[in-house]
């Protein structure tokens, strides 16, 4: 179903089952999905949303916002946003951090958050994955990815003789890189192979 037709039945629904509704919290609960979706729609953002939807299908890491090559870039980034986003993750040379905004206060703040660790390390329940090609740099990782004619939301690569998991955020058309060792940040040890 076209998304914005899709967004019309949510919340021809959410209207009908608030009629029904007796408890306020309950409505109030209602009230504010559908004002969400009313938000979608009226800021011009449905594509975006379903892009979104997408993105929650498959198999890869949080998704992203944007990308920066050092933290500078990124301090530099939201330091001048007119309208800094709210718990939004970037990716500061390929490192998940949180974007922590208080418009009241105008107080913005990049923290680093453990997202992709935790991915990698559910990954590894069974073992480390095999990997499915490799590579001596990340510049021929990423040309093999490109050329792919149907782009993975992830694959398990070898580069430099280490495991890494090479995600690919579609909304922004980056390409990371996530060395598996990182899951030893949680556990305080290096995965083996």
């Amino acid at each position: 179903m076209e998304i914005g037709k899709l967004i019309f039945e949510a919340m021809n629904l959410i209207g009908l089952t608030y009629e029904n509704t007796q408890s306020p919290e309950e409505k109030e609960l209602l009230l504010t999905a559908s004002d969400a979706l009313s938000f979608i729609t009226t800021t011009g953002q449905q594509y975006e949303f379903e892009d979104y939807r997408e993105d929650l299908k498959t198999e890869g890491p949080e998704m992203v916002i944007a990308t920066f090559a050092a933290r500078e870039d990124a301090e530099a980034w939201l330091k001048n946003h007119p309208k800094p986003p709210h718990m939004a993750s970037v990716l500061i040379a390929d490192e998940y951090n949180l974007v922590v905004y208080d418009r009241a206060r105008n107080f913005r703040r990049l923290l680093s958050h453990h997202t992709i660790e935790h991915h990698l390390q559910e990954m590894m329940q069974a073992g480390l994955p095999s990997p499915v090609a490799t590579f001596d740099t990340r510049e021929e990782a990423k040309a093999w990815f490109y050329n792919q004619p149907q782009k993975p939301s992830q694959a398990v690569i070898q580069l430099g003789g280490e495991p890494y998991l090479m995600a690919y955020h579609r909304n922004i058309d980056h390409l990371a890189f996530h060395p598996f060792s990182l899951v030893g940040r949680l556990k305080g040890s290096k995965p083996q192979p």
